[in-house]
């Protein structure tokens, strides 16, 4: 099943291969388990510390949702 990401308008789309910085925050859902009101703060946290895996063309960061999804694999911890 395709990964489909919602748009700003609530409208759901097939997710891109590769994401701006815009689109991130809803793929990884921080809108919905952040108190964050600015979501690039929270971007930037992942990035500088949590080795959050991106790309630059044209000076702006990328993010493939390929890398992205792994990155997230790495994370998973199970605890009792």
């Amino acid at each position: 099943m395709p990964i489909r990401l919602d748009g700003p308008k609530g409208q759901f789309s097939p997710c891109p291969t590769v994401m701006t910085e815009e689109e991130l925050p809803r793929f990884l859902r921080i809108p919905e388990i952040s108190t964050a009101t600015d979501y690039r703060h929270v971007i930037e946290n992942l990035k500088r510390v949590h080795g959050l895996p991106r790309i630059h063309l044209c000076g702006k960061a990328i993010y493939l949702t390929d890398s992205v999804k792994q990155w997230l694999q790495q994370r998973v911890t199970c605890s009792q």
